[in-house]
């Protein structure tokens, strides 16, 4: 099959669409021809944003078999629908991603075009793709969801759990010197190093466009958590994070805080073996999903998470980690000390983690679902 992709953003661009579209080329690629059209193979005739008016589309996608349409793409999301309403092929699948809140007056404006023809876009396609029904039965389009759910097919993301692995699994113990001099370091670290102590972590873009992941919720928890010992990684990069360091040093918790930039490979990984409790507490249904969860389950690495539809769905709460009230800095601190309080829990609770990855989360698992909508 030739698969024309249309996304609003493509690695290295740091994100969830912009992740999902990348696994997609890689699980499709090796079956199907797939073509990425995105504001940067194609020159948008407007831009702004995330969103981009992409004209060429009407001329370029004839000669496809399928569409593959992820949605939000203000500018573009028109385009499509506008070709589908005079070429029956080739079929079309959107992946609906999340609802879009809390926009500018300017971006508001520019994105009414898709917003009115968003349930005539998704009555043309096929299959809706979807992280997450709980997702989608409360989302923007929960009563489209309603009217015809036979279309809607969830497909979690994956991962390649041979690269996200907790580092247990990375250690050659053996019966030589190399493998017992490791079991003294790590035993040394956990029993004495890192004594009392938590290691905790934060992945995700901290841009205006990410500005719902709830960093400041997590930097005001954290300085009334008590005990006091913890350390802080915040793995991302983006104009906000001036902001949070600067909120960092007003709560005078910088020397406990780490800003690393963006990290990616092996790099980060890193980051996820080496933590003991992941935090993601996104403040609204902006976050969808979460991808960054299911890298630290994959690793064995207990989350906290808000409770929010679709995200509520990754893990079970007080399995394999703690649900939150979405924005409440107590509920957060109270999980934390929880966490830092109930050290076998949390032990526990990493086994259960790389469990539920190996039985839900490996990629081979959303590759399989992917090449049923090609058949």
């Amino acid at each position: 099959m030739k698969i024309a992709q249309i996304v609003c953003v493509y690695p290295p661009y740091a994100g969830g669409i912009s992740n999902s579209a990348s696994k997609v080329t890689k699980l499709l690629a090796g079956h199907h021809t797939i073509v990425n059209f995105t504001p940067t193979t194609l020159t948008p005739w407007l831009k702004y944003g995330h969103g981009a008016f992409l004209p060429q589309l009407l001329w370029r996608l004839r000669g496809f078999d399928y569409i593959y349409l992820h949605y939000p793409f203000f500018g573009t999301a028109e385009v499509v629908w506008l070709f589908k309403l005079f070429c029956r092929k080739p079929k079309l699948i959107v992946h609906y991603h999340m609802d879009v809140k809390n926009l500018s007056l300017l971006a508001r404006i520019l994105s009414f075009p898709s917003r009115l023809i968003r349930y005539s876009l998704l009555k043309q396609a096929e299959t809706i793709v979807t992280a997450s029904l709980d997702y989608v039965e409360h989302s923007q389009i929960k009563k489209f969801y309603a009217a015809y759910p036979s279309k809607f097919k969830e497909i979690p993301f994956g991962l390649d759990l041979n690269e996200f692995q907790p580092k247990l699994i990375n250690r050659d113990l053996g019966n030589g010197v190399l493998g017992k001099a490791k079991e003294i370091v790590h035993y040394i670290n956990d029993h004495f190093i890192k004594r009392n102590r938590l290691n905790l972590l934060f992945v995700g873009a901290l841009d205006s466009a990410h500005y719902f992941k709830g960093v400041a919720i997590l930097l005001n928890a954290l300085v009334v958590t008590t005990p006091r010992h913890w350390q802080l990684t915040i793995v991302g990069d983006g104009n906000l994070r001036p902001e949070y360091e600067a909120l960092a040093r007003e709560l005078k918790i910088e020397k406990q805080v780490e800003f690393t930039g963006k990290l990616g490979g092996s790099d980060l990984v890193r980051q996820f073996q080496n933590a003991d409790l992941f935090v993601l507490p996104s403040i609204n249904s902006n976050e969808a999903f979460g991808i960054v969860l299911t890298e630290a389950l994959a690793c064995g690495v207990p989350v906290i998470a808000s409770d929010l539809p679709g995200v509520r769905r990754v893990f079970t709460d007080h399995q394999e980690g703690l649900l939150i009230t979405p924005g409440s800095v107590q509920d957060l601190k109270k999980k934390i000390e929880f966490i830092l309080n109930n050290e076998e829990l949390r032990r526990t609770m990493a086994v259960s983690a790389r469990r539920l990855a190996e039985e839900k989360y490996d990629l081979s698992v959303m590759g399989h679902r992917l090449e049923e909508l090609f058949t």
